[in-house]
């Protein structure tokens, strides 16, 4: 994937300074100028974990489900705790003011469509005999994926290199605020026994971000490939007291996106 970006990067790049130079449809000559973007957006987390974050799940009392057994783990010791990078992607509006020829102030609402997951690798341990004559079965390995539908509003400073025909390179710095609109089902878990939980985020959040990019004029347009990197700066775990959110300290989102930005 990233060679065949990096191929089609390139073929843009060789084409923009070949030519005679592009109008790009005037861009350059307009305060305010707007577009459209599409996202390719892969995501994990950066997971801090508790000092006792090892120790086995034991149910706790009051419990909705019927099944409850004091004094029987509902996990047996954790081994690990990872977030392996996951895909989405996102539409998006662009909304640019000119500052000056090297410095612009650049917005981008988009919504996003991304899915987060945490994996939990346990211990083997043998099958437990319950005062009900149930056996009680332990997973080794458990995947918890986190569903979300972000409005998120980034707003940064672009800082221009000078056009070389029909090409200019970019810096872009700045932050984000993200909400998730999903819809309340799929963090509902009320009712549900304690190995299925949901691990639950916070709903809005801060990030900072940083990215570099391409500039390209055509004819009548100008499109811009971008990849930019962001990192929230506050904890997103929703701390209830369950199996999957009890071993976790904080939760950071780390999001990697590429984008093709058209104006």
């Amino acid at each position: 994937m990233i060679r065949k970006l990096s191929l089609i990067l390139s073929f843009f790049m060789v084409s923009a300074t070949t030519f005679a130079q592009n109008w790009g449809g005037g861009i350059d000559d307009e305060d305010w100028s707007f577009g459209f973007n599409f996202q390719y957006i892969s995501s994990e987390y950066k997971i801090l974990k508790k000092p006792n974050w090892r120790s086995p799940f034991y149910e706790v009392p009051n419990s909705f489900d019927p099944s409850y057994n004091p004094g029987v783990p509902l996990t047996s010791t954790l081994n690990s705790i990872s977030s392996p990078p996951a895909q989405g992607f996102g539409l998006g509006f662009v909304m640019n003011r000119m500052i000056s020829d090297n410095f612009d102030i650049r917005a981008t609402p988009s919504l996003i469509f991304s899915d987060r997951v945490v994996a939990y690798e346990y211990e083997p341990m043998a099958p437990i005999i319950l005062g009900t004559g149930q056996t009680k079965n332990f997973q080794t390995m458990v995947e918890r994926k986190v569903q979300s539908t972000m409005f998120e509003f980034p707003l940064g400073i672009k800082v221009k290199s000078n056009r070389l025909n029909n090409l200019r390179v970019y810096w872009l710095g700045g932050a984000k605020y993200s909400i998730d609109i999903a819809s309340k089902k799929k963090t509902f878990d009320e009712g549900e026994t304690a190995v299925n939980k949901f691990l639950k985020n916070n709903r809005n959040y801060l990030s900072y971000e940083t990215g570099i990019g391409f500039d390209i004029y055509f004819e009548y347009f100008k499109m811009s490939p971008e990849i930019k990197l962001s990192y929230s700066a506050n904890d997103l775990l929703q701390h209830d007291n369950t199996v999957y959110a009890n071993p976790i300290d904080k939760l950071k989102l780390r999001q990697l996106t590429f984008s093709l930005i058209f104006q």
